[in-house]
């Protein structure tokens, strides 16, 4: 979950990946499901003892940890609500269509299945196309999906679409529709913390296929 890597850099905190780690074997330990019964990741162990799973939880319990976490949550309840219904929109309606895409065509743990890979893109650019209309009813100020500065909104839906525009957001899917996408992730890559956490900014020319 590299969106986590990017909230700690910007409230300060030191964030270090488990070692030596591998899916299905690590988290599948009598001592793994001691912390974490289901065997989930990603999945959070602070130094104190603390065990969190679940993406959202564990972002917002990172920038709530940090020196930016008013920022970062919100300044009020309806700022707060806002960037909520964003992190879960990241969750529900970008990760949930690149998954599919993304284990059959980059990793390849399942055959490759047309009717699902396309239902899934046709729920992705839906779901583009909503940050686009949001950003184009923002036109005073694109640089933010809620408010004036730099939230877990931007963070959760930037982290979502990253993995999007590498893969699956090509050119035929910009088109014209997409450009203040673009621009705002161009824009929220020229943050330092955002982009060491998450590398350089890619966009494919044609999408990722079997």
């Amino acid at each position: 979950m590299v969106q986590a890597h990017a909230i700690a850099r910007l409230g300060g905190l030191k964030l270090v990946d488990a070692t030596d780690f591998t899916m299905g074997v690590s988290n599948r330990t009598p001592e793994f499901l001691a912390k974490f019964p289901l065997g989930k990741v990603p999945c959070l162990e602070t130094a104190d003892g603390f065990y969190v799973t679940e993406s959202q939880a564990i972002a917002r319990f990172l920038a709530e940890s940090g020196s930016l976490s008013t920022q970062l949550i919100g300044r009020d309840i309806k700022t707060r609500a806002k960037i909520e219904e964003w992190s879960c929109f990241a969750e529900q309606e970008i990760a949930a269509n690149i998954v599919p895409p993304l284990i059959m065509t980059v990793f390849k743990m399942i055959p490759f299945d047309e009717n699902r890979y396309n239902s899934s893109l046709s729920g992705l650019e839906r779901a583009v196309k909503r940050v686009e209309a949001e950003l184009e009813r923002k036109e005073g100020n694109k640089k933010f999906l809620v408010g004036e500065e730099l939230s877990l909104a931007d963070i959760m839906v930037a982290g979502a679409l990253y993995v999007a525009a590498k893969f699956y957001m090509d050119e035929e899917m910009r088109g014209q529709s997409l450009q203040r996408v673009k621009a705002w992730l161009e824009g929220l890559w020229e943050i330092a913390e955002i982009k060491e956490a998450f590398g350089p900014l890619e966009f494919c020319d044609k999408r990722m296929r079997a």
